[in-house]
């Protein structure tokens, strides 16, 4: 079954729908730009963004893909992009969506041929909202094949790109297994009392670490065989690293409606209304079991 029949078969809203499907098409454009973008960008040609992260030409040519043509379309009211210094209000937009994008997770693993993908979450209108009032969550894998895992808040679903140009249905109502796989973000060395002994715990209990550097793949993994990712809060960086509206909380929604758990070591990530779109949290996510206990861990201190 094709996304646009699935959407349509499962009730989704003619304009969601109609989004979901425009999105669709531009992942497809930023995979395809990969290859003319690196020969024609030198590799020294880099600028900073909001965050002070060198942003690679890749980044800057996903952000313009998704950006212009969402206010070329005026799907949205709203775009906040990692990329951008502030949320984009289009003019007389045909929806009150607001979107939020990270072009391009991993995009440093480019140049050695590593999976990278887009996060995009959907609003039904301000982007600084709890992630708990998302509408869809979605995200996009550029791998030996490209998929697209989707929530509409009606479990979550992947897809796989053909060579016609059509995401396909690959597996549906996925549901977070129980497996022991674990996924350490931050350097040993710095972990913070309460994470040092979680990942010990892990450790012990015969957990296996698989670490890419491109968070959404890694949590791609953690969503099929089991298991946890964790970027913790740490020595020096103690409210963490990873962003809380373009990264975990549209990832955070699919993990949640598949079954898993989203946190900070405290609370549901969810549940948190961001002050800024700049705001960073740590992040655990992945089966609730695991969950549990670092916040169990984190409470003992």
């Amino acid at each position: 079954m094709v996304l646009k029949d699935f959407l349509i078969s499962t009730g989704t809203e003619k304009n969601l729908t109609e989004l979901i499907l425009f999105l669709s098409k531009q992942a497809q454009q930023v995979r395809r730009g990969f290859f003319c973008t690196l020969r024609k960008t030198p590799s020294d040609n880099q600028t900073r963004n909001m965050y002070g992260e060198e942003q690679m030409a890749l980044d800057k040519y996903a952000d313009r893909v998704f950006v212009s043509g969402l206010k070329r379309t005026r799907l949205v009211r709203y775009i906040a992009t990692e990329e951008q210094h502030q949320i984009i209000e289009v003019d007389d937009p045909k929806n009150n969506f607001g979107v939020v994008i990270d072009p391009l997770d991993g995009s440093s693993l480019i140049d050695v041929n590593f999976c990278t993908g887009s996060i995009i979450g959907i609003y039904p209108g301000n982007v600084l909202e709890k992630g708990a009032k998302m509408v869809a969550a979605m995200y996009f894998l550029y791998g030996p094949l490209t998929t697209l895992t989707l929530t509409t808040g009606k479990g979550v679903h992947e897809f796989v790109l053909d060579d016609t140009g059509k995401f396909f249905l690959k597996q549906r109502d996925i549901k977070i297994p129980e497996g022991k796989i674990y996924s350490p973000g931050a350097k040993r060395k710095d972990y913070l009392p309460a994470h040092a002994r979680w990942i010990e715990h892990l450790e012990h209990a015969g957990y296996k670490l698989r670490f890419s550097g491109c968070f959404v793949a890694d949590v791609h993994q953690i969503l099929h065989k089991g298991g946890v990712f964790a970027y913790p809060g740490f020595k020096g960086k103690e409210k963490g690293k990873l962003r809380l509206l373009y990264e975990a909380n549209p990832v955070g929604m699919i993990i949640h409606e598949a079954g898993g758990a989203i946190s900070n070591g405290n609370t549901n990530i969810l549940e948190i209304t961001p002050e800024s779109i700049d705001e960073i949290t740590p992040l655990y996510i992945g089966g609730k079991n695991e969950i549990r206990l670092i916040e169990k861990f984190m409470t003992e201190g």
